[in-house]
């Protein structure tokens, strides 16, 4: 079954945090009026909702509904991260199917890098508040529910295709300095290059090229915080030899230029 949105629906984001500790503990014993998205990052943590637990671990995602009682806490002595987003959403419900539940929904994504870019760039749009943050954190949000209701619906995705996925995301994060090409990635599975770049697309919702950007600037991000290597030297280093191409996909995948980063980088060093 297909649902339509009508032009000017809005999911209303009233909080967003990201979160990192050993010792974090909420407790909802009315649930909150508004409904609550975590994707974890790193580590595990449980939540217990209706008295059902729930543990959660690196790309899996939780949908709370509103009203709906829970508390949550560490796994003692672990350490993990997630990003949590409260939004209310009578405006749109009706356009999402699992924003018409009353019960809770979780699953491991297969389109991880995906979400977390999403969640990174409301994050950071959250945190420095500019003109129209909340519009863009509003599309943000509303898009990747798109993202989460395509692979809920098929549902179907094989372990056997996951798996060739995953080596492909493996093969790219060893070569992602390099042009890696649909005919490597077809190679690496022993697949036709045609079949590598449709599973992978299907799985991950990014075509190779897109992935391989990401991963890059995921590389970028680290370099330009914490090395002592020019804007240039890192754009070089991970495989881009313009410099002011690497601006621009850099610009279009964080929302920031390389050298916000670089000044970060120089402050803290102070």
């Amino acid at each position: 079954m297909y649902y339509s949105m009508k032009l000017g629906e809005a999911m209303k984001v009233t909080n967003f945090t990201y979160d990192k500790s050993s010792q974090w503990y909420v407790e909802e014993q009315g649930g909150s009026e508004d409904w609550l998205l975590v994707l974890v990052t790193y580590g595990r943590c449980v939540y217990w909702i209706n008295e059902k637990k729930q543990l959660l671990s690196k790309g899996q995602w939780l949908l709370i509904p509103n009203r709906v009682p829970f508390y949550g806490r560490s796994v003692p002595t672990m350490i993990h991260e997630k990003y949590m987003v409260q939004f209310n959403a009578q405006a749109i419900a009706e356009s999402f199917p699992l924003l018409q539940s009353s019960e809770y929904t979780s699953a491991s994504t297969g389109k991880y890098e995906l979400i977390l870019d999403k969640l990174r760039l409301m994050h950071l749009q959250w945190q420095d508040k500019q003109p129209y943050y909340l519009t863009l954190c509003e599309a943000l949000l509303k898009e990747l529910f798109v993202y989460l209701h395509r692979e809920w619906d098929q549902a179907a995705t094989s372990v056997g295709s996951t798996h060739l996925v995953e080596q492909m995301k493996g093969y790219i994060q060893s070569h992602h300095r390099e042009h890696v090409t649909k005919d490597e990635l077809g190679a690496c599975i022993s697949r036709s290059p045609n079949y590598a770049a449709s599973l992978f697309r299907k799985v991950t919702g990014q075509t190779i090229s897109e992935f391989v950007h990401a991963t890059r600037i995921k590389t970028a991000v680290y370099m330009l915080r914490h090395s002592a290597l020019t804007v240039s030297e890192i754009s070089e280093f991970i495989g881009y030899n313009d410099p002011s191409y690497f601006y621009r996909v850099f610009r279009r995948l964080t929302g920031l230029v390389p050298t916000d980063l670089v000044s970060d980088r120089e402050t803290i060093r102070k």
